[in-house]
């Protein structure tokens, strides 16, 4: 897996994972959110998932811890553009709100605000 670092302004970052998001590129995602949250005022990160193939719940497991850690530096991790099967998996396992992401009318994933919000 290959992960694309860039920035978006003062504090906000965003992560491009590339291929699959599972057992063998979970670790890869994990040291790209370390290095990104040991940032000095850090604001939000933005997982773009356009580009990821495949998740399973390692990858979930992924996003989550990184997420939760966000939140208690005081910043917010949201994804953006899964590809169907993506956003249906963050669906199913009900992590999509806490991600920040929810279904449009026309049934593709969109990124909304920020922030750890409740299970529903």
């Amino acid at each position: 897996m290959a992960i694309d670092t860039r920035d978006l302004g003062p504090g906000r970052v965003v992560l491009t994972p590339v291929g699959d998001l599972d057992m063998a590129g979970a670790p890869e995602l994990d040291r790209a959110l370390d290095a990104v949250l040991d940032r000095p005022a850090l604001v939000e990160i933005v997982v773009d998932l356009a580009a990821v193939t495949f998740l399973d719940s390692t990858g979930v497991a992924a996003l989550l811890r990184g997420a939760a850690e966000a939140v208690g530096r005081g910043a917010a991790l949201r994804v953006t553009r899964p590809q169907p099967l993506v956003a249906r998996v963050l669906r199913i396992t009900s992590v999509d709100v806490l991600l920040g992401l929810t279904t449009d009318p026309g049934g593709e994933g969109s990124a909304t605000g920020g922030g750890w919000r409740r299970l529903r």
